[in-house]
């Protein structure tokens, strides 16, 4: 393999990142036959040592993540995807507790998921085994490094990594780390593997590496995504848009719904989590819609509003192309709408399967809107920056599956898996 320059390995060859590429995917391929065998003792010893490792290492990260934000701010990144990138002490200690949280969990491998006799005398278990090696593409949040190694290696994964450019030398940082986790625990240390380039070439060999490589996870924007349904020879679990769209209901409590969306649009604006669209029962417009898209704009949200809203000093008029817009930013759109059954047609035409919210005290107002919507995440009266899996018990997460095949919601360690059939007889012979 190529020694990495001071650019880290900025390779400009194509012929060269298919050997880097081609490289990465036989060890990975070794490393995954060990982990098969490895014990859950170690992956979990593993992930604490990384946890130690990346705390003794936080200012090394933090001077990396500084690069990082020169390079972003250079290329005109907003401020919310910068937000995105940016590490401080507090989210390093965020993510030493994501690596302590998987370390802790049950050990999905191995894990008997039924069991039953047959009247043939067959004994049959199904249980968890490793999916073997994940090719994971992800964008601008180095914390993305940890939680992705972190799973992979909990569900018995090897895993190459390719983080995006802006997050290249934070990213570098952590991904050490993880090596010093498996270095501690006697683990190969091809298990966790790292793109070593920011050359796009290296993502289109990721995607028709259909011997090394048994899925692909992308974790980004729509522009990612579709490049990466579109181009790839290898299984993907699709995390498409997170178009966000809350629904208040005639039956909502008005505190309830100002808490609940203003955490949804403003606590974090770049996550896919984060409220894009605003639908408001006509019978509440002035009750509570008013109220709440002017503490939305006091807050510093743009709020682009259908005729019910744009009469409000300061509210601009919504164009087509606003409603199924994933801003990631300080802005929001905002609608009106004559029941719940406009408002369960509007999220199935705009929506992305990502994550919907009711805010309602009517039972029967959130059951229909539970049954009739098929986000991967639905709620009622939450904010939807729950959406993530360590809000979910997982301890982190690869991302949020939009599709309807493997996984679904948020991809934890269990999701990374797939499974096998255990067969017993005692000399069993069938007539």
């Amino acid at each position: 393999m190529m020694t990495v320059g001071s650019e880290e390995g900025e390779m400009k060859d194509a012929m060269d990142v298919s050997a880097v590429m081609h490289e990465l995917g036989q060890k990975a391929r070794v490393a995954a036959a060990d982990l098969a065998f490895a014990s859950g003792a170690d992956r979990a010893l593993a992930l604490t040592a990384a946890a130690d490792a990346v705390w003794a290492r936080r200012s090394e990260i933090i001077l990396a993540n500084g690069k990082d934000m020169e390079f972003g701010r250079e290329k005109g990144l907003s401020a919310a995807m910068l937000d995105r990138l940016m590490l401080d002490e507090t989210r390093i200690q965020s993510i030493c507790d994501g690596l302590r949280a998987v370390a802790g969990q049950e050990d999905p491998v191995g894990q008997v998921l039924e069991e039953w006799d047959r009247p043939s005398g067959l004994h049959i278990k199904r249980v968890r085994t490793p999916l073997g090696v994940i090719g994971v593409i992800y964008e601008s949040r180095p914390n993305v490094t940890a939680d992705a190694g972190a799973l992979c290696l909990k569900a018995g994964n090897a895993v190459i990594l390719r983080g995006g450019s802006e997050s290249f030398h934070s990213s570098g940082v952590i991904h050490g780390c993880l090596v010093d986790g498996l270095k501690a625990a006697g683990l190969p240390e091809a298990a966790i593997q790292r793109v070593p380039t920011r050359d796009r070439a290296a993502v289109s060999e990721m995607l028709t590496m259909t011997d090394m490589i048994d899925v692909i996870v992308p974790r980004g924007g729509k522009g990612l995504v579709g490049l990466v349904q579109r181009e790839a020879r290898v299984p993907v679990f699709a995390h498409l848009e997170g178009i966000v769209h809350i629904y208040i209901d005639a039956g909502a409590d008005p505190e309830k719904a100002l808490k609940v969306v203003m955490n949804a649009k403003t606590r974090r604006t770049g996550i896919c989590g984060a409220a894009e669209c605003l639908l408001v029962h006509r019978d509440v417009i002035d009750t509570i819609g008013h109220g709440v898209v002017r503490a939305l704009m006091d807050a510093g949200v743009e709020v682009r509003g259908d005729a019910a809203f744009s009469v409000i000093d300061g509210v601009v008029q919504a164009k087509a192309d606003d409603w199924g817009r994933e801003f990631l930013d300080m802005i929001i759109a905002a609608k009106c709408v004559e029941n719940i059954d406009e408002a369960i047609s509007h999220i199935r035409t705009y929506g992305s399967n990502h994550t919907d919210c009711i805010v309602t005290e009517d039972d029967a107002a959130a059951d229909r809107f539970f049954q009739r919507l098929d986000s991967a995440i639905l709620m009622r009266n939450a904010s939807t920056q729950f959406a993530d899996g360590g809000e979910f018990g997982m301890g982190a997460e690869i991302g949020i599956a939009t599709g309807k095949m493997h996984a679904r919601g948020p991809v934890g360690a269990a999701q990374l898996t797939s499974f096998k059939y255990l067969v017993t007889g005692d000399g069993t012979v069938r007539t």
